[in-house]
């Protein structure tokens, strides 16, 4: 039987390691069961299944996670927290202590490499000002990933899984479409969390399908890049710089099939794609 963590031993052991909560790290733990419960759900971790968890703090998801019967590594930054989370597991989910990993890590730096096993998925509440990086790239540095559920803010939710047209819609809705559809799936209330949130947090689900084709990534996400640098530009003017000339713009996206008065947020992954491949 795993014990889940509840605020009073949240409390407890940010006492005993004497951690203060910081923005830098996003450092926002959850501290209510029900949740935890949800998203490993929602996350649809499976028995046997390998999955990465970026930030697990001070282990109220992990625990989660052990439960559901999936075999977890854990990415932490913050030494501290990474050196008590293995006998936070020993002390309430012995049966589970040999599921987990722990790798003192940067998730914005970690390599397939330094994992024990290829993860199929993510399931991870995100420091909230690094989560659309982290996100891209461990998809693009971890192949076996067949797709996760992040927790992030709101706002981030949002532009994660917007379509061409939306006020929301942008790079990371974009970079993240390469690799596969996003879905905004649900709400997560501030008072989950101590310390409390200044923002409101969602849960995104994604799911990996094959890349775009007849494109290289690197080239498409210049493009992507490029046109909503300058949101307000046409893509003739914003993809000058990129194409070598306003001109030379106009020829590639005549060639792709748009119209050079088009702006960024109409297109959608695979019409940047054909801009992408015409500059070939």
């Amino acid at each position: 039987m795993v014990e889940l963590l509840g605020p009073a031993e949240i409390r407890g052991l940010a006492d005993e390691l004497d951690v203060r909560p910081t923005k830098k790290l996003g450092q926002n733990f959850v501290h209510d069961p029900n949740t935890v419960r949800r998203i490993v759900e929602l996350g649809g971790a499976r028995p046997g299944d390998v999955v990465l968890e970026v930030g697990p703090g001070l282990g109220s998801l992990t625990l989660g996670l052990l439960a559901a019967g999936a075999q977890v590594i854990a990415v932490e930054i913050d030494p501290v927290l990474a050196a008590r989370l293995p006998r936070t597991v020993a002390e309430r989910a012995p049966e589970a202590a040999d599921r987990l990993t722990v790798v003192g890590a940067d998730a914005l730096r970690v390599r397939a490499a330094d994992l024990p096993a290829e993860p199929v998925s993510i399931v991870a509440n995100l420091p909230y000002n690094v989560a659309v990086p982290v996100v891209l790239h461990l998809l693009a540095e971890l192949p076996s990933l067949r797709g996760g559920l992040v927790m992030v803010q709101t706002e981030v939710a949002d532009r994660m899984a917007a379509g061409p047209g939306s006020r929301t819609y942008g790079v990371p809705s974009v970079k993240l479409a390469w690799y596969g559809p996003a879905r905004k799936v649900a709400a997560v209330p501030r008072a989950v969390f101590w310390p409390v949130p200044n923002v409101d947090s969602a849960l995104v689900s994604f799911t990996r399908t094959d890349p775009v084709s007849g494109v290289d990534r690197a080239r498409l996400f210049a493009v992507v890049d490029a046109a909503f640098s300058q949101r307000r530009k046409t893509l003739r003017a914003a993809l000058a710089g990129w194409a070598g000339s306003a001109e030379r713009a106009g020829e590639l996206l005549a060639q792709a099939g748009i119209d050079p008065k088009t702006r960024g947020e109409q297109l959608d992954v695979h019409a940047f794609a054909r801009i992408a491949a015409a500059g070939n």
